[in-house]
């Protein structure tokens, strides 16, 4: 399973754009195809310009308290990366961990800022909104 310490790692190995684009595209041909029944309105991610689904599961641990998982798809190939990256940083993480993880300085530290399109930029700010989001509905149900 790739660690956000791997995508890290292989981002440095990659010195030219268009190489970092292709690698990004290849992050997200790894998602699990998203069901149907995750297709809805309720998981549907706005402020994107593509089409982005996000699914959010929660795992009682006893004492430890909530783990988040998460699955998302996109129709536009670069968004599927950008999300499997989100993934690999957020799923498996308790919502304290997910709201003290800032994925947008991960992706400044990708050199993203300078590559994305505003309305990608909007659309990433707005996948990682709903992700903190999802982590405050599950803290606030587990206290």
């Amino acid at each position: 399973m790739t660690t956000i310490d791997d995508i890290i790692e292989n981002f440095a190995l990659l010195d030219e754009w268009d190489d970092r684009y292709r690698y990004v595209i290849e992050l997200g041909r790894t998602l699990a195809p998203l069901p149907d029944a995750i297709r809805t309105e309720k998981n549907k991610v706005q402020g994107c310009a593509s089409q982005v689904w996000l699914g959010t599961s929660v795992a009682r641990n006893g004492a430890s308290g909530p783990t988040l998982s998460f699955v998302g798809d996109s129709d536009a190939h670069i968004v599927r990366g950008l999300i499997a990256i989100l993934l690999t940083l957020y799923s498996g993480h308790t919502p304290q961990e997910i709201l003290t993880t800032d994925a947008i300085a991960v992706f400044d530290e990708f050199g993203f800022r300078e590559h994305l399109t505003p309305q990608r930029s909007n659309g990433l700010r707005a996948m990682v909104e709903r992700i903190r989001s999802d982590a405050r509905a599950a803290l606030a149900t587990a206290s």
